[in-house]
């Protein structure tokens, strides 16, 4: 049987519902019976140890699933015709945390760095996706089940496999075990036909049905749409909110005064048509990406701030570890920078600051490491790379990457659009050859009228091997054919339009493609896994039943606090409204609960929603203020309720402050004590 750890959480799921409604709740708490039944027998045949780790695993991830989709934090999208995988509806909980998680990350990253914001369309033209990659490369191996048609990605089929024979078969040879850890290392360089081998090798069947799969072939993610009636123009919905920012560099870099460092952020939806979509928030079709893009120097990657977190000191999981078999160990950032672990001071202070956004939010710093990309894993341009990993119920997830791109996607946007992105910076004066090209604005304008602009950039972006070979047919014939990308079309240039020399010229300046800093938030996952790391359970004041609850951060959670009257008076309830005017001045979230519940009832149903703060009205010149977690109480004037409220709400005093100032006022007596829980 499972243990009663793995039990509990589920049975008392299990109780509620059917207490609340027994009729509504019943498909739910049938499949809960099944999974609860399930649980007992993987830890029967087990016989304990990891079967029935897993299990209470799996328990308490149920128990916070149903928590979080009862209190309506989130549901499946178009539930009443039987939803649709891969896609979520967040409630009125989700939406308020979903919405303050997204204010810290702008306070955290836009507004202390500096960053300039913007807001891209989501639907993206296919040239676009073209330079970048995606079209030809955004693929993942897929396998069908061969009698029913059933899709399944191919590489998490096989990683699942390596994963359950290494956990649960502890008869294993030395040399299996090792050949099967090999694969899961070398998975991501695994080519199609060598996935398709090894699917083969070790038997391995569609999950539901047994029954044989197909060799494996790419399938491209993104949703493909047209642009405009006439379905000629194809695009994409974007698969994520980088390329927005790319190939608006050239403005953006003059819109900050032609000066670098500097970076560009965007909060957006991004479309991802995954094989088979499975845990929950961590794997969907439709997401929200906080993305920022720093442009830097490739010749000078330090960070002025970087002093500010190299003292950090937090789990580091680089590849030389991985490579042989060691975990993750708490490393000082300073010196991973030092000593080449981490390729820059740049990447490095970004790592720094994802880690105190990550903690601030209330995700565990023992649950939080940053696992480098081995080499098989970085695409070929990257410089380096690394995953903010946070542990749940699922394993170890990805949530955040942080990536040295160097110059790879502004080069192929200039190349793809023929328009140069790219900088200036100062140099010691030089002379130097310097290919020299003048278009001549005024014959190019009566010729091209109002395409003249993007001949003019074509021409000043020719490499210097197509201007010399312009030069020599300009030369010979007078006039020559010339390709401009932005118009698609080819067009005639003669001599009278453009000046094409070399000429010595002293140099002041050099112009270079920047490198990109790229950290890239998924919010989804950053906000399940704080669902879970936020979670727990206490007894109630009988001990007759445990209460759930979320321990949100106060800048975090869905709704600041909760206003009670003690028992329902005229009088009571007028103060709770005029406290309740009092917090929508000052821009405090609040519920206002009027029933003839009981106190403890009242807070226990709004601690499992995460509101960190109650005030109870038990007369009419002062008030208490309970917090949440350790459930101490201050006595507060009603004028002072909704200063002290936003001081916490907004994180600029702790509970401990508000404690030592109100001392004298600790409700060390309440008339409500007896039924407080």
């Amino acid at each position: 049987m499972a243990s009663p750890e793995a039990e509990e959480p589920l049975r008392r799921v299990l109780a509620e519902k059917q207490a609340a409604d027994p009729g509504a709740a019943k498909p739910e708490v049938n499949a809960a019976v099944e999974t609860l039944k399930a649980l007992e027998v993987e830890a029967a045949v087990s016989g304990g140890g990891n079967g029935s780790a897993e299990g209470s695993r799996k328990a308490f991830r149920q128990a916070v699933v149903n928590t979080l989709e009862r209190r309506l934090f989130y549901i499946p999208s178009f539930k009443i015709y039987r939803g649709v995988a891969g896609l979520y509806d967040y409630g009125p909980p989700g939406c308020a945390v979903k919405s303050n998680v997204l204010a810290f990350w702008r306070q955290h990253f836009v507004l202390e760095e500096n960053m300039l914001e913007v807001d891209c369309p989501c639907v993206t033209p296919e040239v676009v996706l073209e330079a970048s990659g995606h079209v030809d490369k955004f693929t993942d191996l897929m396998v069908k089940d061969e009698k029913i048609g059933t899709c399944y990605r191919a590489d998490h089929l096989l990683k699942d496999y390596c994963k359950e024979e290494l956990e649960k078969d502890l008869t294993l040879s030395a040399d299996k075990a090792a050949e099967l850890k090999h694969v899961l290392a070398m998975l991501d360089d695994f080519s199609a036909k060598e996935i398709g081998a090894k699917i083969k090798d070790y038997g391995i069947t569609a999950p539901t049905t047994k029954n044989t799969l197909s060799d494996p072939f790419p399938f491209n993610l993104m949703f493909q749409t047209s642009i405009g009636p006439s379905g000629l123009l194809p695009g994409y919905m974007r698969p994520e909110t980088a390329q927005g920012i790319f190939v608006n560099f050239k403005d953006l870099y003059n819109y900050n005064g032609r000066k670098l460092p500097f970076a560009a952020a965007q909060i957006g939806q991004a479309f991802r048509n995954e094989i088979s979509p499975r845990q929950g928030l961590l794997r969907v079709r439709e997401f929200t990406l906080a993305e920022i893009e720093h442009f830097v120097d490739p010749e000078d990657k330090s960070h002025p701030k970087f002093i500010d977190v190299a003292n950090l000191e937090f789990l580091m999981f680089p590849r030389n570890e991985q490579m042989t078999g060691e975990s993750a160990k708490p490393v000082i950032l300073g010196e991973a920078v030092s000593e080449g672990i981490v390729n820059n001071e740049t990447l490095g202070y970004f790592i720094g600051r994802v880690y105190l956004f990550l903690t601030c939010l209330g995700i565990n710093k023992e649950r939080l490491r940053f696992r480098q990309h081995l080499r098989n894993e970085m695409a070929h341009y990257a410089a380096d790379c690394w995953d903010a990993e946070i542990e749940c119920s699922y394993g170890w997830i990805e949530c955040v990457g942080i990536a040295d791109r160097s110059a790879y996607d502004l080069r192929a946007h200039s190349e793809k659009s023929g328009v140069p992105l790219v900088a200036h910076g100062k140099l010691e004066p030089r002379e130097i050859e310097k290919l020299v090209i003048v278009p001549s604005k005024k014959e190019l304008g009566l010729s091209f009228k109002c395409n003249q602009k993007m001949v003019v950039e074509a021409l000043e972006a020719m490499s210097e091997k197509e201007a010399l070979e312009m030069k020599d047919s300009l030369e010979s014939k007078g006039e020559v054919e010339f390709y401009v990308r932005t118009l698609g079309k080819t067009v005639v240039i003669t001599k009278k339009m453009v000046a094409i020399s070399i000429e010595k010229k002293k140099q002041h300046r050099r112009v270079f493609t920047p490198s990109v800093i790229e950290p890239s938030f998924g919010i989804g996952r950053i906000i399940y896994c704080l669902f879970e790391h936020s979670f727990y359970t206490r007894p109630s004041k009988s001990e007759d039943e445990q209460l759930n609850v979320f321990r949100f951060p106060p800048p975090v959670a869905p709704i600041k606090c909760t206003v009670f009257p003690l028992i329902k008076t005229q009088e009571f309830v007028d103060v709770a409204r005029n406290i309740a005017k009092s917090l929508t001045a000052a821009g405090i979230s609040h519920i206002v609960d009027t029933t003839s519940t009981s106190i403890g009832k009242r807070y226990a149903r709004t601690d499992e929603i995460g509101v960190p703060f109650a005030v109870t009205v038990d007369s009419t010149d002062s008030v208490t203020i309970r917090e949440r977690d350790n459930k101490e109480q201050i006595r507060v004037s009603i004028d002072e309720v909704a200063s002290v409220v936003k001081e916490l709400a907004d994180g600029q005093s702790t509970w401990s402050d508000i404690m030592g100032r109100f001392s004298d006022h600790a409700a060390a007596f309440s008339p409500c004590c007896c039924t407080i829980q």
